[in-house]
């Protein structure tokens, strides 16, 4: 193990993932309010949408208007999610200046999700890296499934770290490693976190662990000892994928937030804004909230 670090980055991913699966629409109003009050909390990067065609995720169909009406604060990021090149000029249209894309790690849950092959999807996206370059955007990577697929299962360490390695040498600044269904167990965590290190430097991995199984904690302090340091995360635990049967919220960021802060680990998060935020979200959610912090209080 290498020594835990001395802070975190927190990327939060509630507006974007965290939503995306709900049944009800909800308004683009609320959305805006979450994204400042989050704002409000110290969060560094916030991803805000994604510009994925409505017709797949009918939740984000606001993306643009959500986008442009968000107060951007200052030293604070606010990637987009794109599939393609053209979700990446309406990304552009409004002014983003990050963006987020995808792969998976399962070529069975690629097909289901995209319906396109591991090497069809990087093609598909390859020219949103090259325009990003052109437009000095900056381009964050997700590798979904790499702990297992609810269409194929066991998902060879060899598959994740291929996919990954492709997404750093295109050009991702920073590739996001995502049990998508919440397979993942620490010591499974460890060893997919350091096949991947080998070939892409530790510096430039993320993780983001679904809480499916209530595992999602344990794998993060797995993955800090091997010199990890940033964690993507959910307010509330909001979460769920529409092509993952099963599968539940984030490891939520009041949880992440309260752990780290019981470590010693900087984060530069305002802990009690963060349960105020996760409580009001869950009140327009009409649901209690995931976050086990926030239901005890503290």
């Amino acid at each position: 193990m290498t020594p835990l670090p001395d802070s975190v980055r927190i990327v939060e991913v509630g507006p974007r993932d965290g939503l995306q699966n709900e049944k009800t629409i909800i308004p683009a109003a609320t959305k805006i309010e979450l994204i400042r009050r989050l704002g409000e909390c110290g969060l560094r990067s916030i991803e805000a949408t994604s510009f994925v065609s409505p017709k797949w995720v009918p939740q984000l169909a606001d993306a643009a208007e959500v986008f442009a009406s968000i107060t951007q604060l200052p030293g604070v990021s606010y990637p987009v999610l794109v599939p393609n090149e053209q979700g990446y000029d309406r990304a552009r249209a409004v002014g983003a200046r990050e963006v987020a894309v995808f792969s998976a790690a399962s070529e069975a849950f690629n097909r289901k999700n995209i319906n396109a092959s591991i090497d069809e999807s990087i093609e598909r996206f390859r020219p949103v890296l090259e325009k990003a370059e052109a437009d000095g955007v900056k381009v964050r990577g997700y590798v979904s499934t790499v702990l297992g697929c609810p269409y194929q299962g066991d998902v060879p360490l060899g598959d994740v770290v291929r996919v990954a390695e492709r997404m750093h040498r295109l050009g991702c600044y920073e590739i996001s490693l995502g049990d998508t269904i919440g397979m993942g167990t620490p010591l499974k965590a460890r060893a997919m976190l350091r096949a991947v290190a080998d070939s892409v430097p530790i510096s430039a991995l993320a993780i983001h662990f679904h809480d499916t199984r209530g595992q999602a904690l344990a794998n993060v302090l797995a993955c800090l000892e091997e010199g990890v340091s940033v964690v993507d995360s959910a307010i509330s635990g909001t979460g769920g994928c529409p092509y993952a049967k099963g599968a539940t919220g984030n490891v939520a960021t009041e949880d992440v937030a309260y752990m780290l802060e019981g470590m010693g680990i900087e984060t530069g998060l305002k802990l009690d804004k963060l349960i105020e935020t996760g409580l009001w979200l869950s009140a327009q959610l009409g649901r209690e909230t995931s976050s086990r912090v926030a239901r005890a209080g503290t």
